[in-house]
């Protein structure tokens, strides 16, 4: 009995020696695999590298169990700012226009959107590319421009108040383009382009692509064109990029202005936009748009309740709705509306 007593208690201390080296063993097998796992984690991150600096990133974060409303990576170029789908209030922001976008330029929040990726013609919006691509060009802006029988709109036999004939400075006729939204000003602009209007309009989509505009698409210079379209997100960026020129603030925002023809008449121009010269307003850039298939639009930079917004607005029936949208913006941001649904999705 003592032998075998001794027998077991042998067995049993070798057994307990060989268990730790057992252990270690399968703990090394059970290793590979998890190093790999953690090789191919880290690897992961690679395939963000299509996504191009131009293309926003975005991320949705949860707040007390809702999506946070999409939020712009820091780190990427302003103008280039991805809008987000749909936001909307739980309290909605009632807006006429059928697609809208209330974006953020302080921390790229996009406060509301509304339709905002789908494609639609944009038309008088069209200038505010139309100006970039001049001003880009650095042509001389004192040179004088004469409105031409090709700027005379065939399309649609809109009218004009410019006869055929007139002579203007650069500078002049991109101020009417952009201010009272003159087609045949736009027009001789892009006619006076090196390379005349084809290369002018190449050389507008070619600006579209390179400040975001991924699905815009341009065929003339003054947006009669029911072809010239973009979604509300690419106008975000229009607007932003187009901001930077000071000429295009200044000149999208001047409330009125006289021009003198050659006969002596005297021609007042006022700007399409009437918010310009409402005092409760600060617009740092502004256009306007109207065609039958794209409906009143308008976009909008502005400073509201101390805060730099772009506004846009397409698609909205009626001669005032377009205006009477931005207003209720205008007041439902001075009220906090804003800002209490930041993480709320609609």
């Amino acid at each position: 009995m003592k032998f075998h007593s001794k027998l077991a208690a042998f067995v049993l201390i070798a057994l307990s020696l060989a268990t730790p080296s057992i252990a270690v063993a399968a703990t090394q097998k059970k290793a590979t695999p998890a190093k790999a796992t953690k090789a191919t984690a880290k690897a992961a991150p690679k395939k963000k590298s299509h996504y191009s600096a131009k293309k926003k990133v975005t991320r949705h974060a949860s707040v007390s169990g809702k999506k946070a409303l999409t939020r712009v990576a820091a780190h990427e170029p302003f103008h280039n700012r991805l809008v987000t789908p749909d936001v909307a209030a739980p309290q909605a922001l009632l807006l006429n226009s059928n697609a809208a976008v209330v974006f953020n330029e302080s921390n790229g929040e996009v406060l509301f959107s509304k339709n905002n990726t789908t494609p639609m013609p944009i038309a008088s919006i069209t200038k505010l590319l139309t100006a970039m691509v001049v001003l880009d060009a650095k042509l001389p802006m004192d040179e004088l421009i004469s409105i031409d029988e090709a700027d005379v709109d065939t399309l649609r036999n809109t009218g004009s108040r410019l006869p055929v004939g007139t002579t203007m400075t650069r500078a002049e006729t991109m101020l009417l383009a952009l201010m009272s939204s003159e087609n045949r000003a736009a027009a001789a602009l892009a006619r006076n382009y090196p390379g005349g209007t084809a290369a002018f309009v190449a050389r507008m989509n070619r600006k579209a692509q390179a400040i975001g505009m991924k699905n815009a698409r341009f065929y003339d210079s003054t947006g009669l064109n029911g072809g010239n379209v973009a979604t509300a997100a690419d106008l975000v960026h229009l607007v932003q990029a187009a901001h930077d020129y000071p000429e295009i603030r200044e000149f999208s925002t001047t409330q009125a202005h006289e021009l003198v023809l050659s006969s002596g008449r005297h021609l007042q121009y006022r700007n399409t936009n009437a918010l310009v010269k409402d005092e409760d307003w600060n617009i740092g850039l502004q256009k306007t748009g109207f065609i039958n298939e794209a409906g009143k639009c308008v976009v909008m930079q502005a400073t509201i309740a101390n805060t730099p917004l772009v506004i846009v607005l397409l698609d909205s029936d009626g001669k005032y709705q377009r205006l009477a949208d931005a207003n209720r913006i205008k007041r439902w941001i001075e009220s906090g509306g804003g800002y209490k649904r930041l993480f709320a999705k609609g």
